[in-house]
């Protein structure tokens, strides 16, 4: 009987229905210890079973918390032969954690995926329950990847439910309930039920403040012994009772239970095999199983609650435990076992211990468990007698820290190895660490000083990447003379980078050597590695070459999907996205940076998902939708800070207030790298147009001739056919805006296209030419109804009106079908229009196939179809 429990028991039992029903969910049961989670998921165990519902559990085990894998491989281990049904790259993801593949996992997040496949796979089959107890003890790895399927489960028939201690596992995004304390009523039916006698419930209840295993070791303490005194704090009270039973028991018992408590995963025949070294049996283990302080199968022994275990542990001395940990070590078959036990069994340091967990430490960054190799090179820097080994295993643990995404634990270790060495050789190599976690936190410019600070003291070859880094870093930092410098490195190695020095020559304003250099890193850069490739998007983006920056980010995204390497993919989207809405593919754009968004808060990358939001605010700039822009546009980091600037200069621009548009441009486009990219360069047109529309031509001069240099050093038509519409407002030439017309039919910016012919219709209205301004101006409104950018399409009816043109102006927006879709619907209609597979599309968007067709459900009738067959008949550009 569960008393005071039927809040938590509804909530439950709702979870497990809705997920029945296809709704599927996670939840996290947060309390003390002993507040009755596991009582719970019991609970929901036996219901869940009893209405068809198969049950997976997994329980966290303190010792067991640096074993990378090691809660998955408990939950997964009953439905393993279900792997080979998952696409080939998460199929081996999970072989390389069971034990069963050495394929090297590349991505962390891709395990996660493959968890959430394979219990989407099992749902098909009847609905599934999965139940985590002490959640705060699972291994990092584990926490990361069913976190990571926690959060996307969505219409699967998947019920997960986590239970926690207050502190140690945290779940930004998922539902927690809080199982309360019992009242007095609950407590005494509780202590009534055990046997316990009126004259001492009073007592026990005050003592146990409504914990209610407090209220059962207490009341079972107090019936046995009336008299009896316990300690302050129910945690200790809890604790002491235990310790007290384990007291009471023979020496061989106590000795056989340490060893159940450092072995930890319950596997008795390792814990026998061990035992016998220290001279004890399983026939010592029948005391502490008739006390009811453990449970004993064929194969495993399990402690009835996990705070028996830690009394058991934490009573022992430490020569003790270290014996036992040595015996758990030479017993185990399993090498990843036994380094787990080595470093507690050794208080010196030594070489063999040391090299026997640099290879686990391998074994774990192969799967990806970078949390857990990063632990491991810990242990093995205290295990190393040599300081500057010491030094290099706490940069490798500094590296896998940041590689598992936690930069704060990165920047520590890497400080530590610092202020253990100042050999150069040393330092060099952990420059690149400190580095990355310097710009994971946003200072890029030191993080560029560090690496262009320690080049000289590395490998050739190792340099030359620092220093396309420290470039790189350079750049996002605005600090022109870093990015000349590393340039100039990079020249004295004799090391050609076109990119690198096309930036050195930009930052100089030199643009005639400087983009035919970037454009030479297009070129060159799809047939050469992926280093190269990267170069060659980012050298697109910076030339404005829209059409191949596109090509190359669906590429990059395809690829990450492909590869499953989801940690990768946010960057690679928000790339995309950016195109997208270049591109006037709005509602794409807005499904890029929505799964994004959602994947970088996911996997913890929270400064991307701030910087994702320069996308939409860009949007809603063109549609008009102000409170959107202003509201997006608030935390936008520094990184993004022209993205931002620009989108709110452009809505002020739509709203005529030119003097704010003109000194927010300014402002964010002043000295600096940033200055000579594609996007400021670009919104050199609207600070042109501001000062003219403020009859301050002089404010519009300087930055439309660094514009006209810019395009015409390049050969992107879009940037060519903007300085002309900037010279037309400037001159006033009809000629300039011919040419400007002329040049967008071969660009890729439909808004630019637009705005030009919105300009030169209202030049030819005023010219008194109304007829050739009512064509100009028809076709600007046109492109602002498709893109629904609704100011300027009231500008463009209002001029229409002017010209005397009755008819377009009552007509209304057009409403695409495509705009009654959720971004994820979208990507998944495209998809299913293109022929792919429900499996397929749920690879492709980390989704399960039933999640899928959830989404196809709900699109069909917004779309007006009902079935795949129609939907491929639809125009969905």
């Amino acid at each position: 009987m569960l008393y005071g429990r039927s809040t938590e028991l509804a909530a439950l039992e709702d979870l497990v229905a809705r997920a029945r029903g296809g709704r599927s969910g996670a939840l996290v049961l947060r309390g003390e210890a002993g507040i009755g989670k596991t009582a719970l998921l019991n609970r929901a165990a036996e219901s869940a079973s009893a209405s068809g519902t198969r049950v997976l559990r997994v329980t966290g085990v303190e010792p067991e918390s640096d074993l990378a894998f090691g809660g998955l491989v408990q939950l997964l281990w009953p439905v393993q032969d279900r792997l080979d049904a998952l696409p080939e790259p998460q199929a081996d993801a999970l072989r390389a954690v069971l034990g069963a593949g050495r394929t090297r996992t590349q991505d962390r997040f891709l395990t996660g995926l493959a968890v959430l496949t394979l219990l989407a796979d099992l749902a098909e089959q009847e609905p599934l329950l999965c139940l985590v107890d002490d959640a705060q003890w699972l291994d990092q790895a584990t926490a990361e990847a069913l976190l990571f399927a926690g959060r996307r489960l969505a219409a699967e028939q998947v019920a997960m439910v986590f239970a926690t201690r207050e502190e140690g596992f945290a779940a930004p995004g998922l539902t927690e309930l809080r199982p309360s304390r019992l009242d007095t009523g609950d407590a005494v039916r509780l202590l009534a039920d055990m046997g316990l006698p009126p004259a001492l419930r009073d007592q026990v209840i005050a003592e146990s403040a409504g914990n209610p295993l407090a209220l059962i070791e207490f009341g079972a303490a107090r019936r046995d012994d009336p008299g009896k005194f316990t300690p302050v704090t129910v945690a200790d009270r809890v604790l002491s009772s235990y310790r007290a039973q384990i007291a009471r028991l023979p020496e061989k018992t106590r000795l056989a239970l340490l060893v159940a408590a450092a072995e930890g995963r319950g596997d008795l025949p390792l814990q026998m095999k061990a035992a016998r070294t220290l001279g004890v049996g399983l026939e010592d283990l029948e005391d502490a199983e008739r006390a009811d302080l453990i449970q004993v199968t064929e194969s495993t022994v399990a402690f009835r609650h996990p705070l028996i275990g830690t009394a058991a542990y934490q009573g022992a001395v430490l020569a003790r435990r270290i014996a036992v940990h040595q015996a758990l070590a030479d017993a185990a078959d399993d090498p990843d076992c036994r380094a787990r036990h080595l470093p507690l069994a050794t208080t010196s340091p030594d070489n063999a211990v040391a090299d026997e967990l640099v290879a686990a430490a391998d074994r774990a960054a192969d799967r990806s468990a970078y949390a857990a190799a990063s632990l491991l090179h810990q242990q093995v820097a205290r295990l190393t007698p040599d300081r500057r080994a010491q030094v290099r295993r706490l940069t490798d643990a500094a590296a896998l820290a940041l590689n598992a995404g936690h930069a704060g634990q990165a920047e520590d270790l890497a400080e530590q190895a610092e202020r253990s060495t100042d050999e150069p050789e040393d330092l060099a190599r952990l420059a690149p660490v400190r580095a990355a976690v310097m710009f994971e936190l946003g200072n890029q410019r030191e993080a560029a000083r560090l690496l262009l600070r320690q080049t000289p003291s590395a490998d050739p070859e190792w340099g030359r990447g620092m220093l396309r880094t420290g470039a790189t870093y350079s750049w996002f930092a605005g600090d022109a003379d870093l990015v000349r410098e590393a340039a100039r490195r990079l020249a004295s190695l004799g090391e050609a980078d076109p990119m690198v020095e096309g930036m050195a020559y930009l930052v100089d304003d030199d643009y005639a050597r400087g983009l035919p250099l970037l454009e030479r890193a297009v070129v060159v850069g799809p047939d050469g590695g992926d280093a190269a490739r990267t170069r060659a998007l980012r050298s697109a983006i910076l030339v404005g070459d829209d059409a191949t920056a596109m090509e190359l980010a669906a590429a990059e995204v395809a690829s990450c999907r492909a590869q499953g390497l989801i940690g990768a993919l946010p960057q690679a989207l928000h790339v995309l996205a950016e195109r997208q809405v270049l591109a006037g593919a709005h509602r794409d754009a807005e499904a890029s940076v929505a799964e994004a968004v959602e994947i970088a808060r996911d996997t913890g990358l929270r400064q991307r998902a701030a910087w994702l939001n320069g996308v939409p605010a860009r949007i809603a700039a063109i549609e008009g939708d102000e409170q959107r822009c202003r509201s997006l546009t608030q935390d936008v980091p520094d990184v993004g800070r022209v993205a931002g600037e620009s989108a709110l200069s452009l809505l002020e621009l739509a709203q005529g207030d030119y003097e704010a548009a003109l000194g927010r441009l300014e402002a964010a486009i002043g000295p600096g790298p940033h200055r000579h990219t594609a996007m400021a360069m670009a919104a050199v047109a609207d600070q042109v147009e501001a000062a003219i529309r403020l009859g301050q031509q002089e404010r519009a001069e300087r930055p439309m001739l660094a514009f006209e240099a810019w395009a015409q050093a390049g050969s992107q038509p879009w940037a060519r056919a903007v300085v002309h519409r900037c010279r037309a407002l400037v001159d006033g030439r009809e000629e300039d805006y011919v040419r400007a017309v002329r040049l967008h039919e071969q660009g890729r910016r439909p808004f630019e296209r637009a705005r030009t012919e919105l300009l030169y219709g209202e030049w030819l209205r005023r010219a008194r030419r109304r007829s050739e301004a009512r064509a100009s101006l028809r076709s600007a409104l046109e492109i602002f109804e498709r893109l629904r950018a609704v100011p300027w399409a009231e500008r463009a009816r209002a001029e229409l009106r002017a010209a005397g043109d009755a008819t377009t102006v009552a007509k209304a927006t057009a409403e695409n079908v495509l705009d009654r879709l959720t971004p994820q619907e979208l990507q998944v209609v495209r998809l299913a229009a293109g022929g792919n597979s429900s499996r397929e599309i749920a690879a492709q968007l980390f989704l399960s196939r039933r999640t899928v067709e959830h989404h196809l459900y709900k699109a069909y009738p917004k779309l007006g179809v009902g079935s795949r067959r129609e939907l491929a008949r639809l125009n969905l550009t």
